[in-house]
């Protein structure tokens, strides 16, 4: 039998282009400072990885966590103006830190801050992709943040976690791997007496009554639930995962049994679904009666205005908007063809009364097949 069939992990140890993602408490020290001996340790890791002909795109957090101590800080900052400052100051030395000790191997690294902005507007998400692609193309290693100096409550992404799994998307992946203070996931808290790592995950039926917890750090902000959001996101589109300890960063991309290892539950989007799917912030939500509901769940219907009983918010023609059945479930997203201003005259008619009443154009779905993303995982509204 192949190898590759045997063993799931044979796959990171073969995959062109890699993203990995490091979390504050791996490249900290106890006392809060970055510790330039957890962080070269991972650079030597990818230094050699590269080498071997490899791509590697790292998503890095530690910039907050950098800038305390210059700032006198004793405790990551709540406030969101100081927490901005702190990773103002803390960005620089940490990518400082990177290029030098990338430059011992040879190899430049490029800075690139993104906001969750980059990926809710579409241009953006572009070009985002094209500065990343170039990156690598031209040989350097991208290290990625989020731009916790500007970016707000409001449009922010939380954690890197999430980031990761994005930019995983945005640059074709071939595979992530998670670095925590955390050796993979286990079937109940970790510290808790008995408690066993999982080692592969291959749909997440299989660890629906797994206990894990939103906490994460005292200098970062991502517990064990945004890591499984984040592999969620990977997984189910096409991108397997490996979750693991810093230090067994090297192990886990030679494929050895080391962490937790996600297989892929779903087939690769394009960009344009992904972006739909994951990134966009939507603008309103449109309400569907059940029959609308269980068309658009089948994956392969249009939302027509007969479906649809009520809209919220406000949104223009071609905005992100949220599909909600009578529950009160999300139950996909979509591009809606009409303004929130014109679809309450559309609603519980056919398209073809319609286009009888107000004439060519009102015949058209108020979201087309082609521009609805069903979710996987319904969810209430908040």
């Amino acid at each position: 039998m192949d190898a590759r069939e045997t063993n799931p992990r044979a796959a990171i140890a073969r995959a062109h282009r890699v993203v990995v993602k490091i979390g504050s408490s791996s490249l900290t020290g106890p006392d809060g400072r970055l510790s330039i001996g957890h962080l070269s340790a991972l650079v030597n890791v990818i230094a050699e990885r590269k080498k071997q002909g490899s791509e590697v795109v790292l998503v890095s957090s530690g910039a907050i966590a950098a800038g305390m101590v210059p700032l006198g800080l004793t405790a990551r900052p709540k406030d969101l103006a100081t927490a901005q400052a702190a990773a103002s100051v803390g960005q620089g030395l940490l990518v400082a830190r990177y290029a030098e000790e990338f430059a011992w191997h040879g190899i430049r690294v490029g800075q690139v801050l993104l906001t969750a902005e980059d990926t809710v507007r579409r241009h953006h998400y572009r070009n985002a992709q094209r500065a990343i692609e170039r990156l690598l193309a031209l040989g350097i290693v991208p290290i990625i943040n989020e731009n916790d100096a500007v970016a707000t409550e409001e449009i922010r992404f939380g954690d890197n976690d999430r980031l990761a799994a994005l930019v995983s998307h945005i640059v074709r992946a071939d595979a992530m791997v998670l670095l925590t203070d955390v050796d993979g996931l286990y079937d109940g808290p970790p510290r808790r007496p008995g408690a066993k790592r999982i080692p592969v995950v291959n749909s997440f039926a299989e660890i629906s009554d797994v206990e894990v917890t939103t906490k994460g750090s005292s200098v970062g902000t991502g517990g064990m639930v945004s890591k499984l959001e984040s592999v969620r996101i990977a997984t189910s589109t096409g991108i397997p995962v490996v979750l693991t300890l810093a230090s067994n960063v090297s192990a886990a991309l030679r494929g050895e049994d080391v962490g937790t290892w996600f297989s892929v539950s779903g087939k690769r989007m394009t960009r344009r679904r992904l972006w739909l799917a994951f990134a966009a912030k939507t603008r309103g939500r449109l309400i569907v009666d059940d029959g609308a509901a269980r068309a658009v769940q089948g994956g392969l219907a249009s939302l027509l205005p007969a479906g649809v009983t009520s809209v919220d918010g406000e949104f223009e023609a071609n905005d992100p908007v949220e599909v909600v059945d009578l529950a009160g479930n999300v139950i996909a997203r979509g591009l809606v063809a009409y303004g929130s201003d014109e679809i309450p005259a559309l609603l519980g008619h056919n398209t073809s009364a319609l286009k009888e009443r107000h004439g060519d154009g009102y015949d058209r779905a108020i979201i087309h097949r082609d521009d609805l993303v069903v979710s996987r995982r319904p969810r209430k509204t908040k």
